[in-house]
């Protein structure tokens, strides 16, 4: 059968329009989605025989857009007798797949649309309903989209209960480039309906596709990223106070309202890992999203039967004093992939100072420090310093003359001889230990802020030094120069270790802030005024030669040869730039001479550069330093944290196993407990202050299995499993008085 076309241009231009997707990635310019047009007289005449006229699918979708179900009389008579469908490809748009009710729930009108009913029964009679409900969009842009996605995103509670119960799929999933997360111009709701429900803060719907007796959907399905509900509502979020309490919200609903469906459920939903390996708590971290990081690690729930769900759990309140365990499960290093490895390794991940000084990451890095880092940078530094003596005396005490030098038999020699193979050894483990960390986390300039230029300056120490190694064997006495540059960086790397103490690590983060900030910036506009009128300067002088009238001796001197010493002058670009340059510091002497072709020219050339450099320049760079000084100092702090966690994480991974035992300074326990789900957790104890807080009842109980981990000494006389109480707790308080530890792991 033919199919009728649209009888004026209106009609294609409000088909155009119905589709509120469209307009996002056509060129065309669309007008808002039409409303219903009412009735012409003409059209009461064709209702009158519409049992008998033709339907095709530009009349169909022309019904459905108006909403006039009206217009539908006689379709199913006309379908029936001529063994046709909706689905069929007579009242598809083959552009792109839609069907009669996906136009409809495009055309809602206060939520309502008169076709859809009248549709869904249609294609009931014709054995064609759940065809029609689970068709989906077929062109690349919109691929995969259901009637169940638009009535979602038409925010209709009523239309999804009853797509649902005439058999529309829970699972189906929207994967259309509009769809995916790529940065393009889109919407990513991670493709199933209940993604789409959840990140359009729809609680009613997300409880309903939860709850429904039909068909429940599986919160463990994932998109073609492998994320679930939980990772997308991580994707959605940002760092606004509105959005991180609507995601944090429904995402706390999701896990009460799973964990109540699927009481003996062995699957946790915040373990499952996307595509990347990443759980929903890592892909915050990974993002660098902190409100929504942060209600994840402080996450507590109060009720018994949603306990196991929670993050923290208070164990005891006195007055403003709480005490409160974290769990530490998938944060601590202990597990490959950790949350603490993620937020120091990261590279482009906003928010990394701010992220470490949360709760439970804070304790455990301080922690950490107290037990093993602190000794171990101390031990480092120790060697570092007599590893930098050992460099300074070989190369004050270098020989003279053409490289390389043989060995003599003389005590000293043999000295020096081990003291260059102690110098060389160590710049190949300054060298490789850079490399592994590049490798990990390539240096980039925007980065230099935060991670701060120590591995850098490392590197470029040890690569200076075996260049310097290879000149020195191949016979060439330039190596004196880079091994003089080489030691030069190896003073100044001692700063890296300043990273120990607070307030030195935050003076020194202030350095280079201001190095790579304020003195960068004023150096190049300075070099180019420094250069500019060291080339003008030299351009005014005269060339011609200068007759000088001692140049013949005198006297009884005729026959002794005179030696004229050629002093330099402002003809030569270099020395000229040499002496504008230490006249800007204070330290020049400038010497007007008889060579300048234009003294006036030379005189306002002068004052100019006195005035821009000296007293212009310096007077903006001071001032900006003290700026800067006011404006970092408490970002100092935070930068500190980061730098000195990126150092208590690497010193852990090359610490070893019988030394780590013999400089750890305190015990560490561990607890693992089971709350109820078969599996065990780590916990991190945090006592804080918060006089906005008063409680004063026990905030949980907590069956646990201790055991000392680290020194292997025999614990209290108890049970393996017994439950946590005020009297216990107490005791264990009092046990514990003489120490002065406030963050403990247990």
């Amino acid at each position: 059968m033919e199919t009728e076309k649209p009888q004026d241009g209106d009609n294609s231009k409000e088909q155009g329009q119905e589709d509120s997707y469209d307009p996002l990635l056509r060129k065309e310019i669309f007008i808002p989605m039409d409303t219903n047009n009412p009735l012409t007289s003409q059209s009461l005449v064709e209702r009158d025989n519409v049992s008998s006229a033709t339907f095709t699918r530009d009349k169909v979708f022309k019904a459905v857009s108006q909403g006039d179900a009206a217009q539908l009389q006689g379709l199913l008579h006309y379908l029936q007798a001529n063994d046709k469908k909706l689905t069929g490809p007579d009242f598809i748009d083959e552009t792109n797949g839609k069907t009669a009710l996906l136009k409809a729930l495009l055309n809602l009108k206060n939520g309502k649309n008169d076709t859809i009913e009248v549709l869904l029964d249609i294609a009931e009679k014709t054995q064609d309903l759940k065809e029609l409900i689970n068709a989906s969009y077929t062109d690349p842009c919109y691929k995969g989209q259901t009637a169940l996605h638009v009535a979602i995103e038409r925010r209709s509670l009523e239309l999804v209960k009853l797509l649902v119960q005439k058999g529309a799929d829970v699972q189906a999933k929207a994967n259309g480039t509009f769809f995916q997360n790529n940065g393009k111009l889109g919407f990513y709701f991670g493709e199933l309906p209940l993604s789409l429900a959840a990140c359009t803060n729809q609680p009613d719907i997300v409880s309903f596709l939860m709850e429904n007796p039909d068909r429940r959907a599986d919160l463990t399905d994932k998109d073609s990223q492998g994320n679930t509900v939980l990772h997308v509502l991580i994707i959605v979020a940002d760092d606004s106070n509105e959005t991180t309490e609507m995601i944090s919200k429904i995402y706390d609903d999701i896990l009460v309202k799973h964990n109540k469906i699927e009481k003996n459920s062995q699957i946790h939903l915040e373990d499952i890992e996307n595509n990347q390996g990443l759980t929903p708590l890592k892909l915050a971290a990974k993002l660098g999203k902190i409100g929504l990081f942060r209600h994840m690690l402080n996450r507590e729930f109060m009720d018994e039967e949603t306990r196991p769900l929670s993050r923290k759990f208070t164990e005891c309140v006195y007055g403003p004093v709480h005490s409160s365990l974290y769990d530490i499960s998938s944060i601590d290093t202990s597990e490959s992939n950790s949350v603490l490895e993620i937020i120091v390794y990261g590279n482009n991940i906003p928010n990394r100072p701010e992220m470490i000084k949360l709760e439970p990451l804070r304790s455990l890095l301080q922690d950490k420090w107290e037990r093993f880092a602190a000794k171990q940078f101390l031990l480092n530094f120790l060697f570092y310093l007599i590893y930098l003596s050992i460099f300074t005396t070989v190369a004050f005490y270098r020989k003279e003359g053409q490289p390389p030098f043989p060995v003599e038999n003389h005590p000293s020699d043999y000295l020096r001889c081990v003291g260059e193979l102690i110098s060389v050894f160590g710049a190949v483990r300054f060298f490789y230990k850079a490399i592994t960390i590049f490798h990990k986390n390539p240096p980039k300039l925007q980065l230099l802020f935060t991670d701060g230029v120590s591995e850098i300056l490392f590197f470029l120490q040890a690569a200076l030094l075996l260049c310097c190694t290879l000149l020195y064997f191949c016979g060439c006495k330039e190596y004196v120069s880079l091994l003089v540059l080489s030691l030069a960086l190896a003073w100044i790397n001692v700063l890296y270790y300043t990273r120990g103490s607070k307030q030195l690590g935050m003076y020194h983060v202030m350095m280079q802030r201001m190095v790579l900030g304020d003195l960068f910036h004023f150096l190049f506009v300075y070099c180019v005024l420094l250069f500019g009128f060291s080339a003008a300067v030299v351009t005014l002088m005269d060339n011609s030669p200068t007759v000088h009238d001692d140049a013949h001796p005198r006297g009884r001197s005729s026959f002794v040869e005179t030696v004229l010493c050629e002093k330099p002058s402002y003809n030569d670009i270099g020395f000229t730039t040499l002496e504008l340059f230490k006249f800007t510091i204070g330290m020049g002497d400038l010497e007007f001479t008889d060579q300048v072709q234009y003294k006036e020219v030379f005189h306002i050339l002068l004052i100019c550069y006195i005035i821009l450099t000296y007293i212009l320049m310096l007077n903006m760079l001071i001032a900006l330093m003290g700026n800067t000084v006011e404006r970092i100092s408490e970002q100092s702090e935070t930068i500190w944290n980061l730098q000195r966690a990126f150092t208590i994480l690497d010193m852990e991974k090359t610490l070893l196993l019988k030394l780590s035992n013999k400089i750890q300074c305190k015990v560490s326990k561990t607890v693992r407990s089971r709350p109820g789900q078969g599996r065990n957790h780590e916990f991190v104890r945090v006592s804080e202050i918060n006089w906005k807080k008063w409680r004063s009842d026990l905030g949980f109980k907590l069956e646990e299995e201790t055991e000392n981990e680290t020194t292997g000494s025999e614990t209290n006389n108890r049970e393996s499993e017994t439950s946590w109480s005020i009297g216990g707790f107490f005791q264990r308080i009092r046990s514990r008085r003489g120490r002065q530890q406030q963050n403990t792991v247990v």
